[in-house]
């Protein structure tokens, strides 16, 4: 949505406001979420060859995902629209969910050099690949991100798994990971509100996983409260966590709650939030990348794990 006041820039959405408030970090005025792509932006995601994306289900549920091709096959033919020469795998879960006229939340990031962008908008088109129209566009800054170096090399191509609950080996993968992405969505018929596709990072056994329930500490971060806010109005999330040793890929779905002022938690933790799992995937080697681990974020290495 176009900005009504002259503004560059649009507003935060009803609900982020309330997740700021409730931080005790409300901001004044308006940043940097354009309703189209700076050129920046634009060259910047046709140099990835990987794209995660929160997409709804038939049920209005965020999944979240990821899409993968040759550098360049995300292409920005306008300041408005992003071009996708990629289709979801056949086998994830999410595949159905990319349907023309549905929102989409994509985030952009390189590992290797820690730059992060993301882009909210609506499939104009679905056909060999995929068209989207844009909504926002905004940077995010570069903390929590372990760098990484990836070089292709073929998905295992075995069916996906679906799991009734985590087994032992997706709760030893959470428990292990430095690295997730969660997809989440505003609550209906809020303004300026849509999917969104967000990063999450910090040391081996920052989440913490007990049964089929996840406990995140929110870390210090860019104080949008994008996700917050939108579980906020909607608990309903989809997250992805990725083995990047084996190229597995876990997704699932489940409602989140937040603790505002928790006692405990990680050092660094200013808020928790916690995930009860009710529906998760699993895909053998789904991941068509094998991974050069290179550094933690320094901001990574001042926060602890449970």
């Amino acid at each position: 949505m176009s900005p009504q006041d002259g503004s560059p820039f649009l507003a935060f959405h009803e609900d982020e406001l309330k997740a700021q408030a409730l931080a005790g970090h409300q901001r004044a005025g308006r940043v940097a979420i354009r309703p189209f792509m700076p050129d920046q932006h634009r060259e910047f995601f046709a140099l990835l060859p990987y794209l995660f994306v929160a997409t709804p289900d038939a049920d209005g549920w965020p999944m979240a995902s990821v899409l993968t091709g040759d550098k360049g096959f995300i292409q920005s033919p306008d300041p408005g629209t992003l071009r996708i020469g990629a289709l979801p795998a056949a086998d994830d879960p999410a595949a159905s969910t990319f349907r023309a006229g549905a929102e989409i939340g994509m985030l952009g990031l390189d590992f290797t050099t820690r730059r992060r962008n993301r882009a909210n908008g609506r499939l104009a088109a679905v056909d060999d690949g995929l068209t989207v129209e844009i909504a926002q566009s905004f940077g995010n800054c570069a903390q929590y991100i372990q760098t990484r170096a990836p070089a292709p090399r073929a998905a295992a191509g075995v069916p996906a798994e679906r799991l009734d609950r985590l087994d032992d080996a997706a709760r030893a993968l959470i428990a292990a990971a430095d690295t997730f992405f969660i997809a989440s969505r505003s609550r209906a018929g809020i303004v300026d509100g849509g999917l969104d596709m967000s990063h999450r990072g910090g040391r081996p056994g920052f989440v913490g996983v007990t049964g089929d329930t996840l406990a995140i500490p929110d870390f210090r971060g860019n104080r949008f409260y994008n996700t917050l806010g939108n579980l906020l109005g909607d608990p309903r999330a989809g997250l992805v966590f990725i083995d990047f040793a084996s190229g597995d890929i876990l997704q699932f779905q489940g409602r989140a709650t937040i603790d505002w002022h928790p006692e405990g938690g990680p050092a660094g933790a200013e808020r928790l939030w916690r995930v009860e799992v009710t529906r998760a995937w699993r895909r053998r080697g789904a991941f068509p990348f094998a991974w050069t681990f290179g550094d933690y974020a320094p901001t990574t290495l001042a926060t602890g794990i449970w």
